[in-house]
């Protein structure tokens, strides 16, 4: 690839794609498209245009994908107008989600048809999260890899999966051509300091019956920070050559930091993308992680995700 690349970003207002425009837009030529210009605080987007992926019609934006190198899709509608549908019973998402597997294909599709040569798309550590749900917190698995097969038990994660199921129908070369694909499974990309979960259950990765504790836990070995995500994002655009064994041109990677309690490998990041994160959250959070974790005065100490079997355990 030249070295300076033409990308088209999709969600350009999001939140995370605020984290990667100035990062992308020193290195490369951004095109901005994403259902509004504002963010999510009211503020112009300089430059964004006005596009709805999710139109069937794919002729309406077909020429914001014309001369483009590479497209980073993070466009994603919310079910229920909340984060992955929260405020809807869970058998009642597949609709919302659904539109999101349409927008994706309306993605994959223009961007083959434009001649576009690598597709990054935003998947999900939920894309496969019934291994993490079912299997890590109960410590009967330690680690979920980029392999294993994509297993969701909720909408939002199967939507994540199809994702990258249909990514592998235009990457192997049946379409004509095989277009490039890199799907991200980003962990937990903001702030996980204790503050967001004493006294409640904002947003729940552990059983039903878990607590606080545990979903701290869990956010750390899933986080990832500012900077390595804007790392592995530009890998994932400028790395040369991403062909499996097979030379399909198809990966799968997880977005976390060099975390200590990490559940989720970084094996297929760092060996194809050359992915080298910088930050880990057992430092990032030292001092809450002694307070509430490892301290003398610690409600639960020890562990790495959950709470009953692995209390009194120091973090390995």
């Amino acid at each position: 690839m030249s070295d300076r690349l033409r990308i088209l970003l999709t969600g350009a207002c999001g939140y995370l794609a605020s984290q990667v425009r100035p990062v992308l837009g020193a290195a490369h030529d951004l095109r901005l498209v994403d259902l509004k210009d504002t963010d999510a605080q009211g503020r112009p987007v300089p430059g964004v245009a006005v596009v709805d992926l999710a139109d069937p019609d794919r002729k309406k934006y077909a020429r914001v994908f014309q001369g483009i190198d590479v497209v980073i899709h993070l466009a994603y509608n919310r079910p229920g107008g909340a984060p992955w549908g929260v405020d809807l019973p869970p058998i009642e998402r597949f609709d919302g989600e659904f539109v999101n597997v349409r927008m994706a294909q309306h993605v994959y599709r223009s961007a083959f048809d434009a001649g576009v040569r690598r597709v990054v798309m935003a998947s999900s550590n939920h894309a496969a999260d019934w291994y993490e749900h079912t299997l890590v917190h109960a410590r009967m698995r330690e680690t979920v890899a980029p392999a294993d097969l994509p297993l969701s038990d909720n909408f939002y994660g199967w939507t994540k999966a199809s994702y990258e199921l249909l990514g592998f129908v235009y990457a192997c070369g049946a379409l004509g051509r095989k277009l490039e694909v890199v799907q991200l499974r980003i962990g937990a990309p903001r702030d996980v300091s204790w503050r967001h979960y004493e006294g409640a259950l904002s947003e729940q990765h552990v059983p039903p019956a878990g607590s606080g504790i545990e979903n701290f836990k869990r956010d750390l070995g899933a986080y990832i920070s500012e900077r390595d995500f804007c790392q592995l994002v530009q890998r994932a655009v400028e790395a040369p050559r991403i062909e499996n064994e097979h030379g399909v041109p198809w990966l799968v990677a997880y977005g976390i930091s060099n975390n200590t309690r990490a559940f989720w490998s970084l094996e297929s990041a760092r060996r194809v993308l050359g992915y080298d994160p910088a930050d880990d959250s057992e430092i990032t959070y030292a001092d809450d992680i002694r307070r509430v974790l490892t301290g003398p005065e610690a409600r639960a100490p020890g562990g790495r995700v959950g709470g009953g079997r692995d209390a009194g355990r120091r973090p390995t």
